[in-house]
């Protein structure tokens, strides 16, 4: 009986080494010996004191070839990075909030030239912001000729502002009053009130917009309206429509809005630099702790989501797959080619904009966006370093950033924890990542 189990456990060991041969026996197009450059780089950045650390992935349509967490990530407990680390993605959910509302379109719920009044009258008869009294906060607006659609809230072309990273001052001042009505610390995204989207939306909805709708790309809240849009369509909060759509079919098992408590552990602090020392980040704006303290009632699609970059691979490799994850259709090929399309006019089209009809300007388009994320165009690719034409890009508030690149089919991430600070270290890593790719 015991000869028959030693032959079988070293049949069982054969078995399993010939599988991991083969498994790393094939040939990669990512050179890892050049991907060394990340650890070099980052290492560097962390001994000059420019990084307190960071996560780092690159994988390509088949898995994760290099996974590695780099320095200290919390400077009170000198504790490391570790790659399993949950991280607070902010800007980073709108991509996750944009595949959602491409699943209800898909499905026949939704069409993407819809307006938003439909689902949200609030949005009826926008208005534009004409003037702004600075002394007493007063302003004039217009009557906007065009309706808010699905598709402009998408692109950030609706012209609707963001809140209290507004670039504009006077709309800046308005979202704060119009706030402090339902809202004590007056930030939008990174709420621990007992506050709903559903209240924060339908209370904004009269904020004045940039321009009109489809003029000018400006930078939104368009995604968190979205994100009520998805609780009205599929009469389901936008925390259970993710996990039952998005989360659970691509086994992204770390991914919250409000992180339960045996994995409150690994949310990593936020950090900031002072009198060159790393410290704890604090924020009187808003609670930096929101994924773990609070009501955890506001679940805001364009920035209140918190995940592991390991997780973020696998809902970025859906792109690079032809919209399948693990041979599984997650999203429609059809679909999946449309989120490689530009939807906003570029630099080709210039002499038609500026003389032909119509008369938008390219500068009001300063960069590739999709369905669902930036995009690298053929003039972004003149700079160098940035991947294939289409590759898809974004990034969040609190530095996490990715890119997806759909002609040579990798994936990097960088994940870092960090506001106040200058460093130029993700794009150093999507260069030495994008250098390292062997045709």
């Amino acid at each position: 009986m015991k000869s028959k189990l030693y032959i079988f456990l070293m049949l069982l060991i054969i078995g399993c080494t010939r599988i991991i041969e083969n498994k790393f026996s094939e040939k990669s197009k990512i050179d890892i010996e050049r991907l060394n450059l990340v650890e070099k780089l980052i290492t560097e950045d962390i001994k000059k004191n420019n990084l307190p650390g960071a996560v780092v992935l690159v994988g390509d349509e088949k898995g994760i070839v290099y996974h590695k967490a780099f320095g200290i990530k919390n400077p009170d407990t000198n504790e490391r990075y570790s790659t399993d680390d949950i991280f607070r993605i902010a800007s980073m959910t709108k991509a996750i909030t944009s595949i959602a509302i491409l699943k209800l379109w898909e499905n026949g719920k939704i069409s993407l030239d819809d307006p938003i009044e439909k689902y949200i009258p609030e949005f009826k008869s926008p208005e534009i912001i004409e003037s702004f009294n600075e002394k007493d906060t007063s302003y004039t607006t217009k009557t906007a000729t065009k309706k808010i659609t699905i598709r402009q809230l998408l692109t950030h072309t609706s012209g609707i502002g963001y809140d209290f990273i507004d670039g504009k001052q006077s709309i800046k001042a308005i979202y704060h009053k119009k706030k402090q009505s339902f809202m004590k610390n007056g930030v939008m995204c990174f709420c621990d009130e007992n506050v709903t989207i559903e209240q924060a939306v339908k209370n904004l909805a009269d904020v004045p917009l940039h321009h009109e709708p489809g003029e000018k790309y400006t930078y939104g809240i368009g995604l968190d309206v979205l994100g009520y849009l998805i609780e009205i369509v599929s009469n389901k909060k936008l925390d259970a429509f993710f996990k039952e759509e998005i989360f659970d079919p691509l086994e992204m098992n770390d991914t919250y809005f409000y992180i339960p408590k045996e994995k409150e552990n690994r949310l990593v602090p936020v950090l900031t630099k002072r009198e060159d020392k790393w410290k704890i980040f604090t924020d009187e704006r808003f609670n930096v702790n929101y994924p773990i303290e609070g009501e955890k009632k506001f679940f805001a699609g364009g920035c209140g989501l918190s995940s592991t970059i390991s997780d973020y691979y696998n809902f970025l490799s859906v792109f690079i797959n032809n919209g399948k994850f693990k041979d599984k259709t997650f999203i429609s090929k059809q679909t999946n080619d449309l989120l490689f399309q530009n939807q906003l006019p570029g630099i080709e089209n210039f002499y038609l904009l500026n003389y032909g009809k119509g008369n938008l300007k390219s500068e009001s388009f300063p960069l590739g966006h999709g369905l669902a994320f930036g995009l690298v165009r053929e003039e972004d690719m003149r700079i160098g370093g940035r991947g294939s034409k289409g590759t898809l890009y974004w990034g969040g508030y609190y530095n996490t950033s990715y890119f997806a690149d759909p002609e040579d089919k990798f994936i990097g991430l960088i994940f870092k924890q960090t506001q106040n600070i200058s460093d130029n270290s993700s794009e150093l890593f999507q260069r030495a990542v994008v250098s390292s790719i062997v045709k």
